[in-house]
């Protein structure tokens, strides 16, 4: 009896026990972690909701001042940043809600959970490797690093990644191993030094922000392996055509190749010669018809890419806003090419730029917006709005799509201050550097054409602004001198305006005046 007592007392004990400690240790997290309330900030003077979207969920470890969630507004997205490190305990809005300033979106548990959260998180199992990793990389010889994506402007959250590594690939010291796209540029991400990629985090095409981890890049003597470490790929078994009844197998993704025709002329053929197989033959040839077709088509699918996206969305914007009316003149390009040729090398030597022939248009375009406003003004619901500066914004045409960079206070400027401009913001442009800051703003848009072989086009209004030039390319082409027949080179050129705020008058009174100023430079010299 004494003997189950004593047991009876020691189990009682134990439970006991445990009972205190569990208490114990639920007091010490309640006391030494903190719960925060994360409220949606202020998000612009114009904007008062918005519609958000989780980067983060319940259970993920958070970096200070790392992205949680963004707010998509009309005009761009306000990404929200931990005010320290944890641990996400509760979402109180759902993704996709839309949410206003100053409403409570989320719950932090700081302290405990965060900070060392990323030595400290037990590892995940690492997913089976498509292909094994290089040798190299295998060796473990260098330093690790993690590499983020970096800042990309101020009014820009989000790109997509775009990927010209992949893992296993030795790469260079400040060579580029990504772009990140964005609406209006490509941001492109270099190695910070040689080495070997060892896992790419963000896959080609995703969304990411600023500071989220996208590769792990081996340091040192990785990026010394040499391509051929790789271990060799196992040679592909020629596949052999099925059977004529199969009907299930794969379809070919690549068409066979087409046969080579004849390099000379195809002579006629009279229709009496040509002979039509009989039923015989035609049955034989069904028989036999399972052979696979020549000539077979494909096609493919690609994502448009964020430029190219709002290229296409402001395109159509201008196109169902505008009234758009084209006017068109012709310019001779005598003096203009004269001009060059006489003093394109003291130019040079003086200022350190080309003398093209974008600074006589941009000037004249000037001289010519001052002598009619309108043309430089927009409309703002019911009010005109009337600029006394002249921005204008110069076509530029990169393999992500045409971005217009501004140069402005172009009426203060001269031929040489033009030139170095255009110089500057088309070196931005060819290497993906240009920040919004260099495309925000332009009151007028000049497009040159002529560049790609164009002899005539209607350029679309760049907006908000409400009219563009379009130059095209210079032609050789007879023309009546006085009286008499000469050959000039001759370029068209063309002015696409918003009818709603320019009458036709004023758009061709400006466009001769362009015309009058790059045919004969004296006409801005004496201004008239």
């Amino acid at each position: 009896m004494s003997t189950q007592r004593q047991q009876l007392e020691r189990t009682l004990f134990a439970t006991y026990f445990v009972n205190v400690c569990s208490l114990h240790k639920m007091s010490l997290f309640l006391l030494g972690d903190e719960f925060r309330v994360i409220k949606c900030p202020q998000l612009a003077e114009s904007l008062s909701e918005g519609d958000i979207r989780w980067n983060k969920a319940v259970g993920d470890t958070v970096k200070e001042d790392e992205v949680i969630c963004e707010v998509e507004t009309d005009k761009t997205s306000v990404p929200i940043h931990a005010p320290a490190a944890g641990v996400v305990a509760e979402l109180l809005v759902e993704d996709g809600a839309t949410i206003q300033p100053g409403k409570d979106i989320m719950k932090l548990k700081v302290g405990a959970g965060g900070g060392e959260a990323a030595s400290a998180a037990p590892p995940q199992p690492a997913a089976a490797p498509a292909s094994p990793p290089p040798a190299a990389a295998a060796s473990g010889g260098g330093e690790v690093r993690t590499i983020k994506c970096p800042q990309l402007a101020e009014s820009l959250s989000e790109g997509d990644i775009r990927w010209s590594k992949g893992v296993g690939d030795t790469v260079a010291e400040d060579e580029v191993i990504c772009e990140v796209e964005t609406d209006k540029t490509s941001v492109p991400i270099h190695a910070p030094a040689g080495g070997v990629i060892l896992e790419i985090l963000a896959p080609d095409g995703t969304t990411v922000q600023p500071g989220k981890d996208i590769f792990r890049l081996q340091i040192g003597g990785a990026g010394a392996a040499p391509a051929a470490a790789r271990p060799a790929a196992a040679p592909t078994p020629v596949a052999t055509p099925p059977p004529p009844a199969a009907s299930s197998g794969p379809i070919p993704t690549t068409p066979p190749p087409t046969p080579a025709m004849p390099s000379g002329p195809m002579a006629s053929i009279p229709v009496s010669s040509i002979q039509v197989p009989g039923p015989a033959a035609q049955a034989a040839s069904a028989a036999a018809g399972a052979a696979p077709l020549i000539g077979a088509r494909t096609e493919q699918r690609v994502k448009m890419n964020r430029m190219r996206q709002r290229i296409a969305q402001r395109l159509k914007d201008a196109q169902n806003t505008y009234a758009m009316l084209t006017t068109f003149n012709e310019v001779d390009m005598t003096s203009v090419i004269q001009m060059r040729s006489k003093y394109k090398d003291a130019f040079a030597k003086k200022h350190g730029v080309k003398l093209g022939f974008m600074s006589p248009f941009v000037k004249a375009a000037a001289f010519a917006l001052q002598d009619q406003p309108v043309v430089n003004a927009v409309i703002d619901e019911q009010e005109i709005v009337y600029r006394d500066y002249i921005d204008i914004s110069v076509a530029v045409s990169t393999p992500k799509g045409l971005v217009v960079p501004v140069v402005r206070n172009c009426e203060r400027m001269n031929y040489a201050d033009i030139e170095k401009a255009i110089f500057e913001l088309g070196e931005k442009a060819r290497t993906g550097s240009l920040a919004i800051e260099d495309m925000d703003g332009g009151t007028f848009t000049i497009s040159n054409g002529g560049v790609f072989g164009s002899m005539f086009g209607t350029p679309i209004i760049n907006p908000p602004q409400s009219a563009i030039l379009g130059m095209h390319a210079i032609f050789e082409r007879p023309v009546a001198i006085n009286g008499k027949i000469e050959i000039r080179p001759m370029m068209y050129i063309c002015l696409t305006y918003d009818h709603r705020l320019i009458d036709g008058r004023e758009a061709v009174t400006f466009l001769k005046k362009v015309k009058a100023a790059v045919e004969d430079p004296a006409v801005l010299m004496l201004d008239i």
